[in-house]
């Protein structure tokens, strides 16, 4: 349940950065930059993919401007493989291992 964002890898001109164009805003008209190690509190689209991103392993640095995800990879020569699975899954909720509420527990109607 959800929908997945499409997302098209961009190349960029410098080694280890990797660059995504997104059909969705993921935050408004501002940018949000993160660093590996930082905490992450946020509960904002950017903050989640941000979280993801780093829990995949691999990346030092993550910014999103609007549509545009930008992802530094830890090793300049390392693959980008799968990122952008991580990106298109963002707002895909029920997926497997996830139970799918019941119609009673969506209408608020089970004690």
């Amino acid at each position: 349940m959800g929908q997945p964002i499409t997302v098209v890898e961009k190349p960029s001109s410098r080694t280890g950065i990797v660059r995504y164009e997104t059909n969705r805003a993921l935050t408004g008209m501002g940018h949000e930059r993160y660093q590996a190690g930082d905490e992450i509190l946020g509960a904002a689209p950017a903050d989640e993919l941000a979280r993801r991103l780093f829990d995949r392993g691999g990346i030092t640095g993550v910014h999103v401007n609007g549509n545009v995800v930008t992802v530094e990879l830890a090793d300049a020569e390392a693959e980008a493989e799968g990122i952008d699975q991580v990106i298109a899954s963002l707002y895909l909720y029920w997926v497997e291992g996830v139970e799918v509420p019941s119609d009673d527990e969506l209408m608020g109607t089970v004690g």
